[in-house]
């Protein structure tokens, strides 16, 4: 009989394509592909109504409102989570049947377990408890697997939790977290699990050396890509076409940084290097803010980027050499990776690094940093520079720039390396992995 993993809803149902989400639904996809059944656990800030899938579609989906509660409303949310979940934590379980728009993320979970408040619930269980609030389920789950630390158990059935970086512990400059709560929830959180996953070898490291955790109990899956092989194999026409009607930009003609704008990624001595490599092609910087931002910010937008160019009908136009995006759909992010002289990602820690493996896979050249785990997922396939060494960058740079043999050979390099974190490989790595735990399928 084919036995059923429930994972944690917290991330699959994401409206952004995050680092987690995309994890999330890759494990869940490759779980499925290797023979197990999936479902989640899912909050809602509101009870559903009656015993209708229809409806409980829709509390996964509902919008939320983008203004701070009201006084009173804090005070309420705050008097129904206090106690925590002393009686544990129920769930209903309902069929999802893909109804609502945008359902489709969640194709093939077969079950949702909907929890009110589940996330906020626990939050406070283990905050007054020091213990993890236990999910109460209907129907038989082989496995209880977290998609990334939580305090919530399920009794009686192997838990999982899956740690991808320890970086608020490693590089507390670099984080706003609680720094006591994260080691208290990453520590209770591996301790008390059957078994852990993660992400990368070097993560794997830390795991052991700060948490304390035998390296046998760890299991390295790496992650998989989440682009699709329709969407990779976009033709070239297509991308010049999106590049010129979407951002004014031609193939080659600009390199490239995607991800938030926070401290670890380290985009500031990134726009200096670039300033001083002598390049003529555009920096595009394309990402939400997250914290942190305003230094960032300064660089970008200072003054010494900006020229005027003379157009054709004898006015003038606005020049910048680099070019801040928001946060784009995938369709547009693919393009603008596929289309990029180069993806620089000199971040100064990293759990994974998804932006490295994406760029190869879309046979566009990397550069990376030569620290935490970037060095093992680029392997070969990579330009690695110290990311604390402006000059380093700037030379790696400065040789992108002028060697079209360096970045045709990074471009092949890249594609075959990333064949390592295609869908079959992980999905191999996934299945040995609840073997292990579970006994096969």
């Amino acid at each position: 009989m084919t036995s059923t993993i429930l994972y944690d809803g917290r991330h699959l149902a994401a409206a952004t394509g995050t680092g987690l989400a995309t994890y999330a639904r890759q494990l869940a996809l490759a779980a499925r592909l290797g023979g197990r059944r999936t479902e989640a656990a899912f909050g809602v800030q509101k009870a559903v109504g009656g015993n209708s899938p229809l409806l409980a579609e829709i509390s996964l989906f509902d919008a939320q409102p983008d203004t701070p509660p009201r006084f009173r409303a804090r005070v309420l949310r705050f008097l129904r989570t206090w106690p925590g979940a002393p009686f544990g934590l129920k769930a209903t379980k309902s069929t999802l049947r893909g109804d609502v728009v945008g359902a489709d993320i969640l194709q093939g979970i077969d079950h949702a377990h909907i929890v009110v408040r589940l996330f906020e619930r626990a939050h406070a269980h283990f905050l007054r408890t020091g213990r993890f609030a236990r999910l109460r389920i209907s129907g038989d789950v082989a496995a209880f697997h977290a998609t990334f630390p939580i305090p919530v158990r399920l009794s009686g059935r192997p838990n999982i939790v899956t740690i991808h970086d320890l970086i608020p512990l490693r590089m507390p400059f670099t984080s706003l977290d609680d720094k006591r709560y994260v080691y208290a929830m990453n520590k209770h959180a591996a301790e008390s699990a059957d078994h852990i996953v993660t992400v990368s070898e070097h993560t794997k490291r830390d795991i052991v050396e700060l948490l304390g955790i035998p390296e046998d109990k760890i299991t390295n899956t790496y992650q998989s890509i989440g682009i699709r092989d329709d969407v990779a194999d976009n033709p070239d026409a297509d991308i010049v076409r999106a590049l010129a009607s979407g951002f004014g930009l031609e193939p080659g003609g600009y390199y490239l940084f995607y991800g938030a704008l926070e401290p670890k990624k380290n985009v500031g001595r990134l726009v200096e290097a670039y300033a001083s490599s002598g390049s003529k092609r555009p920096l595009v910087i394309a990402g939400g803010l997250g914290w942190q931002y305003h230094d960032d910010l300064r660089r970008i937008e200072d003054e010494r980027f900006v020229s005027l160019r003379r157009q054709a009908d004898g006015g003038f136009s606005i020049h910048r050499r680099v070019l801040r995006l928001p946060f784009l759909p995938p369709e547009q992010l693919t393009s603008l990776i596929q289309g990029a002289r180069a993806v620089l990602f000199p971040s100064l820690y990293e759990g994974f690094g998804l932006p490295v493996v994406e760029a190869m896979r879309l046979g566009t050249p990397v550069l990376t940093s030569n620290i935490s785990s970037l060095p093992e997922v680029a392997g070969d396939a990579a330009v690695l520079v110290d990311p604390h060494d402006l000059g380093h960058m700037s030379r790696a740079i400065a040789n992108l720039d002028s060697d079209d043999a360096l970045v045709r050979d990074l471009s092949a390099r890249g594609r075959r390396r990333a064949k390592f974190f295609g869908r079959d490989a992980y999905v191999e790595r996934v299945k040995a992995m609840y073997d292990k735990v579970l006994g096969a399928s």
